[in-house]
């Protein structure tokens, strides 16, 4: 089993300030780094180094490079990672204060740029042997589900972030969901988490579902358990 993840590529520049600028400030940093980021990569990565056969795919503008030079540092197959000619990566802005508070500008660049005709090709190297995740952070969701689900495909969907765009996705056709507490509450309306999840059985009765609970672990289950 191949897994195909399309996803998010952020190169996030990370500024060092005293405090949280306000309207109409200007203020000088501290420091700037630049790390490599987006929920797409950060899964990716992780799945590799578990040791999964893992392709990213999803777009990069001209000042991407550094996502294609890490997928080779970490087991990353970069085979559908497309460059844009004349197109920005996915970036974010962060300031961090010193008591370690942020603010985060995001601007999704060529991670908002896939097409019909990309998703196609991409998929035409899988099958119904095959995993696709997701997450919210690229546009043609609705699309991409409904394209992976006709061949097949075991279909994973991280709902992150939880906005009016994933409506259009029909949720019938996923296969396992992985979500945290406040996506939990978002996608139920409900907070305990033995609710979060009875209700997501109740929704999506043939999916299975990972609820992570951050110190406390997560939750498990499916039709059976």
């Amino acid at each position: 089993m191949k897994v195909l993840n399309i996803g998010s590529m952020n190169l996030d520049y990370v500024y060092s300030v005293d405090h949280i600028i306000q309207p109409g400030e200007t203020e000088a940093t501290g420091s700037r780094n630049t790390f490599l980021g987006g929920k797409g990569m950060n899964q990716s990565v992780a799945l590799a180094k578990a040791g999964v056969d893992v392709y990213h795919g999803g777009l990069i503008g001209e000042d991407g490079q550094p996502f294609l030079d890490a997928c080779k540092e970490h087991g990353v197959k970069s085979d559908f990672i497309q460059k844009i000619e004349g197109g920005v990566t996915g970036h974010t802005v962060i300031q961090i204060d010193k008591n370690a508070q942020n603010c985060i500008l995001l601007f999704g660049g060529a991670n908002q740029m896939l097409t019909e005709a990309y998703v196609d090709e991409v998929l035409s190297h899988f099958s119904s042997e095959d995993m696709l995740l997701l997450q919210n952070e690229v546009n043609m969701l609705p699309y991409i589900v409904d394209k992976a689900y006709e061949k097949g495909m075991q279909i994973a969907l991280n709902p992150s972030p939880y906005n009016e765009k994933l409506d259009a996705v029909d949720m019938k056709k996923i296969s396992i969901f992985l979500l945290n507490e406040v996506e939990g509450a978002q996608v139920t309306g409900l907070t305990d988490p033995e609710e979060i999840i009875a209700k997501m059985k109740e929704l999506f009765p043939h999916a299975k579902i990972v609820l992570t609970l951050g110190k406390d672990g997560a939750m498990y289950a499916d039709t059976e358990q």
